[in-house]
């Protein structure tokens, strides 16, 4: 099967691509690289934009495409307020305009990169498929119009789909050939460990929220069970009728001051912190049950927190080595 993968040098995109390779599938990665890099990308790299309507006919007509995995997008919160328009444009109308050319080249199968950001601030813990939506940013309003877009379009069009709400994608792939590679870097884990090597404060924001330590607890979920969870789920749909709608996220909370802490340990180094004050929209808490996707597709992540940390710092200090040798 020809997979079309959008965003496939992306963070999570290109370990998509890797897990469908393995998988056994032809990949076609799709990207403009704006964001995304072309070091990371595996399979056959499309350099096209999103939006360039004839640029992904031509990818339909020519590849013969039996399913598409839709990772594409802007995914900035902070942004998102500032640039509202263009959120709303790559995010929902040209996930529109993607629909209608699968829909067009009789393409019936679709995977889309939802998040955990539709729900806003838990009024229950864990957060389940079932809890209403509330978004808080332009952000998660824009993954919330695109489900209902895909709803839609699936009625239709006749499609098959799934909805993968993620919790907080981190880590990197075992064998260091890719990992978190965002400029601005905005991830807290990332961010820690580059303050570590580089022996400077990392800033928390917020140290007064009722938890355990007074910091955020998220969710936090290895890219490489993310993405085999991508692979599951393109399986599950293809023999399926009915849509599948799921969280993606380990079960567990961990504070910012924990991955501080995990990180110390990796490193076998002290960080500095500095506080800030807490951010508009940022809730204390965020814990996933994945017991759906564990149900409906066998899914459980496999990575722990050390796990985690681990394969992120061997991330870093790949780059950091390779950035010093190209200077």
């Amino acid at each position: 099967m020809n997979i079309l993968v959008t965003g496939g040098a992306g963070y999570i995109g290109s370990h998509i691509c890797r897990a469908l390779l393995a998988s056994g599938y032809a990949v076609h990665a799709l990207d403009n690289l704006s964001s995304g890099h072309a070091e990371v990308a595996v399979g056959t790299l499309h350099t096209v934009d999103l939006g360039d309507v004839v640029g992904l006919r031509n990818i339909f007509a020519e590849y013969h495409i039996d399913a598409v995995v839709h990772c594409a997008g802007l995914i900035n919160v902070a942004d998102s307020m500032q640039h509202p328009e263009v959120y709303r444009t790559v995010n929902i109308e040209y996930t529109k305009s993607l629909l209608e050319e699968m829909a067009r080249a009789n393409v019936r199968d679709f995977v889309f990169s939802s998040s955990c950001a539709v729900y806003g601030t838990p009024q229950h813990l864990p957060v389940d498929e079932a809890t209403p939506f509330h978004p808080e940013s332009v952000y998660a309003e824009t993954k919330v119009a695109a489900e209902e877009i895909i709803r839609n379009s699936a009625e239709m069009y006749g499609m098959r789909y799934a909805i993968l709400r993620y919790f907080n994608a981190c880590g990197a792939a075992a064998n260091g050939s890719a990992g978190e590679w965002h400029d601005p870097e905005t991830h807290l884990i990332p961010n820690v460990i580059r303050a570590a090597m580089s022996q400077q404060p990392v800033m928390i924001f917020g140290n007064d929220y009722p938890t355990s330590d007074g910091t955020c607890v998220r969710d936090y979920v290895h890219v490489e069970d993310l993405a085999d969870a991508h692979v599951k789920a393109l399986q599950y749909i293809d023999s399926h009728v009915e849509p599948l709608i799921l969280n993606l996220g380990s079960g567990h909370g961990y504070s910012n001051a924990e991955i501080v802490a995990a990180v110390e340990t990796e490193l076998k180094t002290k960080i500095v912190v500095q506080y800030g004050p807490r951010r508009v929209g940022d809730p204390a808490c965020i814990e996933a049950s994945n017991e759906k996707a564990r149900m409906l597709l066998g899914w459980q992540p496999r990575h722990d927190l050390a796990s985690i940390i681990r394969t992120a710092v061997e991330w870093e200090i790949k780059n950091k080595i390779a950035s010093l040798r190209s200077q």
